[in-house]
């Protein structure tokens, strides 16, 4: 059943010190953040499954996957010290535009 008041959120940085790229890395021919985004359809319409990254290119594989990319986020945000309290806060304010919670 498809809970359509829950919006999910998939953080994915460009930027990472242990394996470069490692959100769009192939495997089996697919992108690994695809596997994430298929995963939320499987319970949440395309609208409520929000991507939240720092780069345009994996903004479009995720948008090609399926999911929303309402916002690029802030490099500030996309830093190794970054708290994902403060991406999650920050996918939240946007949110607020769209009227969800």
């Amino acid at each position: 059943m498809i809970d359509n008041s829950i919006l999910w959120l998939i953080p994915a940085r460009e930027g990472s010190k242990s394996i470069k790229n490692k959100n769009i890395k192939l495997l089996n021919g697919t992108p690994l953040i695809e596997y994430r985004i298929k995963s939320a359809l499987c319970v949440s319409k395309k609208e409520n499954v929000w991507v939240s990254t720092d780069s345009e290119q994996y903004a479009s594989i995720a948008r090609k996957a399926g999911a929303t990319v309402p916002f690029i986020r802030p490099k500030k945000l996309s830093t190794d010290t970054a708290s994902s309290v403060d991406v999650v806060l920050h996918a939240m304010e946007h949110a607020k535009k769209f009227n969800k919670e």
